[in-house]
């Protein structure tokens, strides 16, 4: 008999925050007009013969609310800095000098904030679709449980208990994504 089914909420909360953890870094990476360091966070460098993140090759600093800089350290790396910023999608285009690459951030256009407001929503998406498949683990854990000989109404208290943790979640990404959606549409 398995009277005694506990099923792991701490484990199923720890998996939701990680997908609203990844929820929020694919957010900062989406450029909404202002700069920012982590818009950078996801730029890999082709550096000492492996990809590393811009912040491992150079300092990332924000001087003005248009502009972002990185001091390279190694002048070797400059040119494949700006070659992976260039290639990196963002719409930046860097200006050299020296060692410091400098990026201004242009105003974003109507139709560019409308693009960028669908790419957070199919971040936000791919965030509820984690969600929902952390739901079904969890409801085939306690079916699981339930053909070992768990009661009918220990079933159901863990089904309710799993739905308002995933209610509660997805209530976050759609609050997240609505916050996103106004600072990219905020001129």
């Amino acid at each position: 008999m398995s009277d005694d089914f506990i099923l792991d909420t701490d484990d199923i909360q720890r998996r939701m925050d990680g997908g609203m953890n990844a929820l929020r870094s694919e957010f900062a990476s989406l450029r909404t007009g202002r700069a920012s360091g982590s818009m950078l966070e996801p730029v890999m460098v082709d550096a000492y013969g492996s990809m590393t993140p811009i912040n491992q090759v150079g300092t990332v600093n924000v001087p003005e609310p248009r502009m972002v800089t990185i001091n390279v350290w190694d002048k070797g790396l400059v040119g494949k800095v700006e070659k992976a910023i260039r290639e990196s999608g963002l719409g930046i285009n860097p200006q050299l000098n020296g060692t410091i690459i400098m990026l201004p951030i242009p105003e974003l256009n109507e139709e560019r904030r409308r693009e960028l407001t669908k790419v957070a929503g199919t971040y936000a998406e791919n965030a509820r679709i984690s969600v929902r498949n952390i739901r079904r683990d969890a409801m085939d854990q306690i079916k699981k449980a339930k053909a070992d000989g768990m009661s009918e109404d220990d079933e159901k208290l863990w089904q309710d208990e799993v739905e308002e943790m995933i209610k509660a979640q997805i209530k976050l990404v759609d609050e997240a994504l609505a916050t996103k959606q106004e600072e990219i549409m905020q001129v």
